[in-house]
Protein backbone atom coordinates (compact mmCIF):
# COMPACT_ATOMS: atom_id res chain seq x y z
CA UNK A 1 0.00 0.00 0.00
CA UNK A 2 1.74 3.14 -0.91
CA UNK A 3 2.11 6.26 1.41
CA UNK A 4 -0.44 8.29 -0.07
CA UNK A 5 -3.08 6.12 -0.19
CA UNK A 6 -2.53 5.07 3.48
CA UNK A 7 -2.84 9.09 4.80
CA UNK A 8 -6.64 8.81 3.44
CA UNK A 9 -7.35 6.09 5.52
CA UNK A 10 -8.83 6.82 8.99
CA UNK A 11 -7.39 5.81 12.19
CA UNK A 12 -11.47 5.58 13.25
CA UNK A 13 -14.83 5.15 11.76
CA UNK A 14 -18.00 6.05 13.14
CA UNK A 15 -21.64 6.32 11.96
CA UNK A 16 -22.34 9.93 13.96
CA UNK A 17 -19.98 12.41 16.15
CA UNK A 18 -22.40 10.46 19.03
CA UNK A 19 -21.06 7.44 18.70
CA UNK A 20 -17.52 8.74 19.55
CA UNK A 21 -15.97 6.67 22.16
CA UNK A 22 -13.98 9.86 23.72
CA UNK A 23 -13.30 7.59 26.77
CA UNK A 24 -11.18 5.36 23.96
CA UNK A 25 -9.77 8.50 22.73
CA UNK A 26 -9.00 9.54 26.59
CA UNK A 27 -7.29 6.10 27.12
CA UNK A 28 -5.04 6.61 23.65
CA UNK A 29 -3.84 9.95 25.15
CA UNK A 30 -6.63 12.17 23.35
CA UNK A 31 -7.49 15.68 25.00
CA UNK A 32 -7.76 17.81 22.33
CA UNK A 33 -10.76 17.41 19.49
CA UNK A 34 -10.64 19.45 16.37
CA UNK A 35 -14.19 19.21 14.81
CA UNK A 36 -15.01 19.95 10.89
CA UNK A 37 -18.13 21.87 10.57
CA UNK A 38 -20.02 21.13 7.12
CA UNK A 39 -21.70 18.17 6.81
CA UNK A 40 -19.56 16.64 10.10
CA UNK A 41 -21.47 18.58 12.92
CA UNK A 42 -24.58 20.08 10.84
CA UNK A 43 -25.55 19.88 7.47
CA UNK A 44 -23.97 22.00 4.64
CA UNK A 45 -27.03 24.80 4.70
CA UNK A 46 -27.46 24.67 8.57
CA UNK A 47 -26.09 28.19 9.74
CA UNK A 48 -25.44 27.72 12.85
CA UNK A 49 -24.95 24.90 15.80
CA UNK A 50 -28.07 23.26 16.92
CA UNK A 51 -28.56 22.51 20.74
CA UNK A 52 -27.32 19.19 20.30
CA UNK A 53 -23.71 20.08 18.75
CA UNK A 54 -23.57 22.79 21.75
CA UNK A 55 -24.44 20.34 24.24
CA UNK A 56 -21.74 17.69 23.31
CA UNK A 57 -19.32 20.43 22.94
CA UNK A 58 -19.93 21.05 26.77
CA UNK A 59 -20.06 17.22 27.66
CA UNK A 60 -16.60 17.47 26.14
CA UNK A 61 -15.34 20.20 27.62
CA UNK A 62 -16.42 18.71 31.19
CA UNK A 63 -14.15 15.71 30.25
CA UNK A 64 -11.58 18.24 30.00
CA UNK A 65 -11.21 18.15 26.49
CA UNK A 66 -10.15 21.09 24.16
CA UNK A 67 -12.19 21.50 21.31
CA UNK A 68 -11.68 23.65 18.16
CA UNK A 69 -13.15 24.20 14.52
CA UNK A 70 -11.73 23.62 11.23
CA UNK A 71 -13.22 24.51 8.11
CA UNK A 72 -12.48 25.54 4.44
CA UNK A 73 -15.94 27.76 4.42
CA UNK A 74 -16.19 31.06 4.84
CA UNK A 75 -14.94 33.25 8.34
CA UNK A 76 -18.87 34.36 8.75
CA UNK A 77 -19.65 31.08 9.10
CA UNK A 78 -17.13 29.74 11.22
CA UNK A 79 -18.33 32.59 13.26
CA UNK A 80 -21.73 31.35 13.66
CA UNK A 81 -20.44 28.67 14.94
CA UNK A 82 -17.84 29.55 17.35
CA UNK A 83 -20.65 32.16 18.97
CA UNK A 84 -22.99 29.20 19.60
CA UNK A 85 -20.63 26.97 20.59
CA UNK A 86 -17.69 28.98 22.52
CA UNK A 87 -14.90 27.46 21.03
CA UNK A 88 -12.49 28.73 18.57
CA UNK A 89 -12.27 28.19 15.00
CA UNK A 90 -9.64 28.24 11.79
CA UNK A 91 -11.70 29.16 8.54
CA UNK A 92 -10.76 29.55 4.92
CA UNK A 93 -8.33 26.22 6.26
CA UNK A 94 -7.38 25.67 2.29
CA UNK A 95 -7.42 21.40 3.72
CA UNK A 96 -5.56 19.33 3.65
CA UNK A 97 -2.93 21.79 4.03
CA UNK A 98 -1.06 21.69 6.69
CA UNK A 99 -1.06 25.80 8.16
CA UNK A 100 -4.68 25.80 9.14
CA UNK A 101 -4.02 22.13 11.00
CA UNK A 102 -0.90 23.85 12.88
CA UNK A 103 -3.02 26.77 13.48
CA UNK A 104 -5.53 24.46 15.45
CA UNK A 105 -2.89 23.05 17.28
CA UNK A 106 -1.75 26.30 18.63
CA UNK A 107 -5.47 27.73 19.40
CA UNK A 108 -5.37 24.73 21.38
CA UNK A 109 -1.86 24.69 22.89
CA UNK A 110 -2.23 20.92 21.78
CA UNK A 111 0.84 18.40 20.54
CA UNK A 112 -0.05 16.51 17.01
CA UNK A 113 0.25 13.13 18.95
CA UNK A 114 -2.92 14.22 21.72
CA UNK A 115 -4.73 15.79 18.71
CA UNK A 116 -7.66 13.98 16.79
CA UNK A 117 -9.52 15.32 13.89
CA UNK A 118 -12.96 14.38 13.17
CA UNK A 119 -14.40 15.00 9.44
CA UNK A 120 -16.53 13.69 7.00
CA UNK A 121 -13.75 14.27 3.83
CA UNK A 122 -10.81 11.31 3.48
CA UNK A 123 -8.88 14.28 1.01
CA UNK A 124 -9.38 17.21 3.60
CA UNK A 125 -10.01 16.06 6.54
CA UNK A 126 -8.20 12.53 6.75
CA UNK A 127 -5.63 13.65 4.58
CA UNK A 128 -4.83 16.66 6.00
CA UNK A 129 -5.08 15.60 9.96
CA UNK A 130 -2.52 12.30 9.02
CA UNK A 131 0.06 15.01 7.21
CA UNK A 132 0.46 16.91 10.33
CA UNK A 133 0.01 13.23 12.71
CA UNK A 134 -3.35 13.91 14.32
CA UNK A 135 -5.78 10.80 14.92
CA UNK A 136 -8.50 10.63 11.88
CA UNK A 137 -11.54 10.17 13.03
CA UNK A 138 -14.24 9.71 9.47
CA UNK A 139 -18.12 10.10 9.83
CA UNK A 140 -20.44 9.86 7.02
CA UNK A 141 -21.50 12.92 5.48
CA UNK A 142 -24.79 14.32 6.86
CA UNK A 143 -26.42 15.61 3.81
CA UNK A 144 -26.04 14.46 -0.02
CA UNK A 145 -26.44 18.39 -0.45
CA UNK A 146 -22.93 19.11 -1.50
CA UNK A 147 -21.26 21.51 -3.59
CA UNK A 148 -20.23 19.81 -7.72
CA UNK A 149 -16.42 19.33 -6.25
CA UNK A 150 -17.21 18.15 -3.04
CA UNK A 151 -19.61 15.62 -5.30
CA UNK A 152 -17.19 14.52 -6.95
CA UNK A 153 -14.51 13.93 -4.92
CA UNK A 154 -17.34 11.55 -3.14
CA UNK A 155 -17.17 9.51 -5.77
CA UNK A 156 -13.33 9.23 -5.81
CA UNK A 157 -13.62 8.72 -1.99
CA UNK A 158 -15.86 5.81 -2.76
CA UNK A 159 -13.40 3.82 -4.51
CA UNK A 160 -10.75 4.67 -1.85
CA UNK A 161 -12.85 3.25 1.16
CA UNK A 162 -14.28 0.08 -0.86
CA UNK A 163 -10.35 -1.14 -0.89
CA UNK A 164 -10.01 -0.81 2.87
Amino acid sequence: MNLLYKKLIPDMYVNSIYDINFEELKERGITSLVFDIDNTLVPQKVLSADRKVINLFRFLKSKGFKVCLISNNTTKRVNNFTKNTGVQGVSWAIKPRKAAFYKALKILNSKPEETAIIGDQIFTDILGGHRVGLFTILVPPLSSDEFGWTKLMRKLERRVLKKV
